[in-house]
């Protein structure tokens, strides 16, 4: 987390921070494992980690936003992207990709459904990159809050900056 801090505080600062409208960072919950024990579920992390990095980077131009529990949910979000074996025994859990769970969360669910319903491991750069390719924003933003509310946000930024 150091990591973001630090980043984020170096372009606000830097010598070409009057070009920065806001400086942007994107956390998957699931990946981290900096967050305390007693935070268990997706909301508590979220609130955990906003109050934390907010304070850490403590610059109003900084904002966080999570991928909830990694980007993959936002893939889960538009099934007809996804091979016809793999939509074939996808789960309906998938119709709130948000609300995946952190014991079997998107990617990993992905993995398992490629590797049965294809035979080949979910590949998160090549195929994440395919399937992004396909993804309508409009049907993620639909079935993900967490999403809307990070594109949301970014769209009244850009706005109140003109551009």
């Amino acid at each position: 987390m150091q990591k973001v801090v630090i980043r984020a505080q170096e372009f606000i600062d830097g010598p070409k921070n009057e070009d920065i409208v806001a400086v942007i960072g994107l956390i998957d919950l699931y990946g981290p494992t900096f967050y305390p024990e007693h935070c268990v579920t997706a909301e508590e992390r979220r609130a955990w980690a906003a109050h934390r990095i907010e304070s850490d980077v403590n610059r109003d131009r900084f904002q966080r936003f999570f991928a909830v529990h990694e980007f993959e949910a936002w893939l889960l979000a538009q099934p007809s992207i996804l091979p016809t074996e793999v939509r074939r025994i996808l789960p309906l859990k998938t119709n709130q990709p948000e609300t995946i769970n952190f014991d079997e969360p998107p990617s990993k669910l992905l993995n398992r459904l490629y590797t049965q319903g294809t035979r080949r491991e979910y590949k998160k750069v090549t195929y994440g990159r395919e399937l992004f390719a396909k993804l309508d924003p409009i049907v993620a933003v639909s079935k993900c809050p967490c999403l809307a509310e990070m594109l949301s946000e970014m769209l009244r930024l850009a706005k109140a900056a003109g551009l």
